[in-house]
């Protein structure tokens, strides 16, 4: 049975806490939202709730990161991204301190809290920073294999994470690699690379186009940053037009580094973005939220459907 991913995370910073005594985290008084609360209950000496103060929090985390420290910070993503980027920049990038941020409760999955809580703009912040590596799962077994990587990668590295349950996509053991992208449905009349729940509803929407005779193939580009450009590239020259689709603004995120690939290589293909539409968004059921801002399967379908008709 699939889990949420934010309890995977909290499990597997556990597990790697008893393997490796440098691991320490932090959180800004939301642990048990977070789920690092799992790894505050068995290491307590390594666990430091920072209160209500995420600057500082970060701030300490590029600390520790000098004395060998292996940090973990979490908040919620909104909180992450804006309170803790001036530290991230000036101190975690700046000097490619050895620190993780795990963003908690990414896009609207903090759904009733509304704009203010829910993070749409969080992959275009940290994607221009220099030296960020950014990793989005989209399971079970991508979230586990994200953050043994993240322990095991030297350098600053985000993890955009959700609230929700997302259905099992990969069997355990399946290998991932930072700058890759993974084919998770083949197809020959378009390609929707996604990230994080947009994987699925891409999938929900291949199937939906599939009984209208369309071959869609979908690519969970888990690595936004390094990007698979490869990958994007071959999907640009097989299929002839690529649709995002991400539970980000359409500025900036995904869409914005699969845009800057096509244009880099020069792959002049009809491309549509699917996304939240340079708007603020409002509080409401997760699922509702979804549809409403057409990041549901719904919008997918239609994204494939505007770029089919420019295709032709």
């Amino acid at each position: 049975m699939a889990k949420a991913i934010r309890e995977v995370y909290g499990s597997v910073l556990a597990e790697l806490g008893e393997k490796n005594k440098d691991i320490v985290v932090l959180d800004a008084d939301l642990a048990g939202s977070t789920k690092s609360g799992i790894f505050g209950k068995a290491f307590p000496d390594r666990f430091f709730n920072m209160g209500i103060a995420e600057s500082n929090m970060v701030a300490t985390a590029a600390g520790l990161a000098t004395v060998g420290k292996i940090p973990f910070v979490n908040t919620f993503t909104v909180f992450l991204t804006t309170l803790g980027l001036i530290a991230t920049r000036a101190q975690v990038c700046y000097g490619s301190l050895n620190v993780k941020l795990g963003g908690a409760y990414c896009g609207m999955s903090d759904a009733f809290d509304g704009a203010t809580h829910h993070a749409t703009e969080d992959l275009a912040v940290m994607r221009s920073l220099p030296n960020m590596k950014i990793i989005v799962p989209s399971d079970e077994t991508g979230t586990r294999w994200a953050t043994e990587f993240a322990a095991g990668h030297v350098g600053p590295l985000y993890l955009r994470l959700s609230r929700d349950v997302y259905p099992d996509l990969y069997a355990p053991g399946t290998r991932f690699a930072l700058g890759k992208g993974a084919l998770v449905r083949a197809g020959s009349d378009v390609t929707v690379i996604a990230c994080g729940l947009l994987v699925h509803k891409a999938l929900e929407a291949a199937e939906i186009m599939a009984r209208e005779g369309v071959s869609v193939r979908v690519v969970d580009m888990y690595s936004v940053k390094p990007i698979d450009r490869e990958l994007t590239l071959s999907c640009a020259r097989e299929t002839g037009a690529i649709v995002t689709a991400e539970e980000h603004n359409i500025c900036g995120g995904l869409g914005g580094a699969v845009a800057e690939v096509l244009a880099w290589g020069g792959a002049g293909v009809p491309t549509e973005f699917v996304g939240i539409q340079d708007v603020f968004t409002e509080s409401g059921a997760y699922a509702e939220l979804l549809a409403k801002y057409g990041v549901d399967a719904d919008g997918v379908v239609a994204g494939i459907e505007k770029v089919l008709r420019r295709k032709k």
